[in-house]
């Protein structure tokens, strides 16, 4: 039997389903242990499954992260990578959102990364090493009025990878931002796919496989980016 004692551990929020979960998948399949948590029972199924920890709760509330990240220490003894993932928050026509929604979608998306990363980069620090990356939205950067609170609090996200990563890249703890485009976790219309400029929608392998790649030491000298993931869709140099 191998011994696994050594293996990376990565936690992952809304680790349950669609991208959470293939990214979870694909974690496992390169060697994580894996600490996952979702609002409904689904990463407790897929923790199980994978022989990994899972609880129930949402990004959106410090207990839950803290009980996630404990919990996960509880088992492993370290934190080697994080994925900070969650659902759109509320929606509605711009001026009608309020202000308790507002509050919603800071806690899902912004707090969720400043909460999480005041638990885990203790453990990285006296590791010597991490690295985060936090999934977004291609629409951070390309704002669409069908989701005004996710384009503006993913778009506060991204910068605050920059700031995180600013702060500690020098200890050899990376941060990243992933933004996607229209993925096939969700039910798309087939004309969607006519507004990207490869014709097709993306996969959560796709997803899974680039957030891998942006956690590995193969990306080591990536930091404080915000990157698209989007088939082109998206207009910035």
């Amino acid at each position: 039997m191998n011994d696994t004692s050594q293996a990376p551990v990565a936690i992952i929020t809304g680790g349950g389903r669609g991208m959470g979960a293939a990214i979870a998948r694909e974690l496992h399949d390169r060697g994580y242990r894996l600490g996952l948590m979702s609002p409904s029972g689904s990463a407790v199924e897929l923790a199980a499954e994978l022989g990994g920890i899972g609880i129930k709760g949402s990004a959106g509330d410090a207990n839950d992260l803290e009980a996630l990240v404990t919990r996960t220490v509880q088992v492993y003894g370290r934190v080697d990578a994080v994925v900070n993932h969650t659902g759109h928050p509320p929606k509605g026509d711009l001026l009608d959102i309020t202000d308790e929604k507002w509050v919603i979608g800071n806690d899902l998306m912004v707090l969720s990364l400043v909460r999480m990363a005041r638990l885990v980069t203790p453990y990285m620090l006296k590791q010597g090493k991490g690295a985060w990356v936090n999934i977004t939205t291609f629409a951070a950067f390309e704002p669409s009025l069908i989701f005004p609170v996710s384009c503006a609090y993913r778009a506060a996200a991204g910068a605050y990878t920059k700031l995180y990563s600013d702060r500690y890249a020098a200890d050899n703890i990376r941060m990243n931002a992933l933004l996607p485009g229209f993925i096939d976790s969700l039910d798309h219309k087939p004309e969607t796919a006519d507004k990207v400029p490869m014709k097709r929608v993306g996969t959560i392998a796709e997803i899974a496989k680039t957030t891998a790649f942006l956690l590995s030491d193969d990306a080591g000298y990536i930091t404080g980016q915000n990157i698209r993931v989007d088939g082109g869709i998206t207009r910035h140099l």
